[in-house]
């Protein structure tokens, strides 16, 4: 089969550091086009608007959307109603509406529509679904810390609304958990928002599965050094830490199983694999837990933040 010729909207840093080396060395795509206010790929015809480049590129065959969740929803649309298979970067859309619409418009078009969630494809993860599925579950509890001056450094849109706020790793951890855990429903939170944001900077949540297994999980932006991305689950099988984002797996402190990570490469080729098929991917879930926070969660303000 030929490649799929791909565009991708919105060249920022998550494009150059994941999204360009896991297309390059994917046989199932090829890059020929790009739209984005600023930014642009050596050797690839760049526009600054979604529009003008697809009127002036009809060989795309699937986008890759790489922008704000806020911008996300009109370029989707955009591209679904030109017959382009759309790739949408975490999180899905701003809102669940959004992506419910969008769901249903790709579906009425006859293309695919892949709402991607990295983390999922951390190396380690199916290892801990398979471990906590073969074992009594009594409790798990999340650790979600960054220092968000590292890794999002005069970002506005996160603060903006709809930016999600520390919700933005937060939401890698609840795709995750939602992945290897029973379904489970928010019972509680309390968020956190600098005096000067609209977006929380912590929150603490507290869920529960219908057979009642508890899991806490906390998100903070506010840490410094060492970072912490860790899932800890108390089970008959002994404790099961998660860490680093999904890429090793211990068990009362001896590690079962560690690999490279390889998460974006993954998604280039779950993607490929839908187009192929002729089919959709989109599960909001980590998505509807966000929502349910922001609905049921106390809001606690707290000292103004500044870059």
């Amino acid at each position: 089969m030929s490649p799929i010729n791909l565009a991708i909207v919105g060249v920022g840093k998550i494009v150059r550091d994941q999204h360009l080396p896991s297309i390059v060395n994917n046989p199932d795509f090829e890059l020929i086009a790009t739209a984005s206010r600023h930014g642009t790929v050596e050797g690839i015809p760049s526009f600054t608007t979604i529009e003008a480049m697809l009127d002036a590129v009809p060989a795309i065959n699937a986008v890759s959307l790489c922008m704000p969740p806020q911008y996300r929803y009109e370029a989707a649309y955009k591209a679904l109603m030109a017959g382009k298979h759309v790739f949408l970067e975490k999180p899905p859309g701003a809102t669940l509406s959004e992506v419910a619409d969008l769901e249903n418009l790709a579906k009425a078009k006859g293309v695919s529509l892949f709402a991607s969630w990295h983390s999922r494809y951390a190396p380690a993860v199916e290892a801990a679904k398979a471990f906590l599925a073969g074992t009594k579950v009594h409790s798990v509890h999340v650790i979600w810390k960054e220092d968000v001056r590292h890794w999002h450094p005069n970002q506005e849109w996160i603060w903006q609304a709809g930016g999600l706020g520390v919700f933005d790793p937060g939401i890698n951890a609840l795709s995750i958990v939602t992945h290897i855990l029973p379904a489970l429903f928010l019972t509680g939170a309390t968020l956190e928002f600098p005096e000067n944001r609209d977006s929380p900077i912590a929150a603490d949540l507290h869920f529960k599965s219908g057979a009642g297994l508890p899991v806490h999980a906390e998100f903070d932006w506010r840490q410094t050094g060492k970072q912490s991305w860790d899932i800890v689950a108390e089970t008959d099988a002994g404790q099961m830490v998660l860490a680093d984002g999904g890429s090793k797996l211990s068990v009362d402190g001896e590690l079962k199983f560690s690999a490279p990570e390889a998460e974006y490469p993954s998604l280039y080729r779950r993607f490929a694999e839908i187009v192929k098929a002729g089919t959709s991917d989109v599960d909001v879930s980590p998505l509807r837990h966000v929502a349910d926070a922001f609905m049921l969660g106390k809001r606690k303000f707290v000292e103004a933040f500044y870059d």
